[in-house]
């Protein structure tokens, strides 16, 4: 009962003090519909498609949006990716590589009907091989994935930002 009291406090003190999470701010810039567009790389298809697919479930996942037919949409976003860098950040004892860090960056153009406005966002994601070992599609894949969420949380927090400057 103590418990409940105590949650019930701690949630009352958070409404009285005007806390908005950032999903809220971000909705009011973006909108609840949104439509995306990834640009597809010539040089690795592959990679766009998991960027595709990364970028809509971090929108439904973070923004709390629905992805609509551009027409739909109350905010288009059109999304190109660099060449996935890979980075060697750790060695073993004889001096092969264990460890990577993958970087991806993001360009994004965010459209409504009143504005257009570019992004940039970069993520990062460390991962572990064997020595003296390849990188694996698996491990390329998962790489890109999880920098490409974390630069989503990036433009998310930059989106957020505009939100609460604008007072909305």
């Amino acid at each position: 009962m103590l418990k409940l009291l105590l949650l019930f406090l701690f949630l009352l003190e958070l409404s009285g003090c005007g806390y908005k999470p950032s999903s809220k701010y971000s909705r009011n810039v973006i909108g609840e519909k949104i439509s995306t567009n990834v640009v597809i790389s010539a040089q690795d298809p592959e990679n766009t498609v998991l960027i595709k697919d990364a970028v809509d479930s971090a929108i439904v996942e973070i923004f709390h949006a629905s992805l609509v037919d551009p027409r739909y949409a109350d905010t288009h976003l059109d999304l190109s990716i660099s060449e996935p860098r890979y980075t060697a950040i750790e060695y073993d004892t004889n001096g092969y590589v264990i460890a990577y860090r993958a970087t991806i960056l993001l360009k994004i153009v965010r459209r409504t009907k009143d504005v257009t406005k570019s992004y940039t966002a970069k993520g990062t994601y460390d991962f572990s091989i064997d020595a003296n070992a390849v990188i694996t599609d698996q491990e390329r894949f998962d790489a890109i994935k999880y920098s490409a969420k974390k630069a989503i949380s990036s433009f998310l927090a930059k989106v957020s930002a505009e939100g609460t400057r604008t007072g909305e």
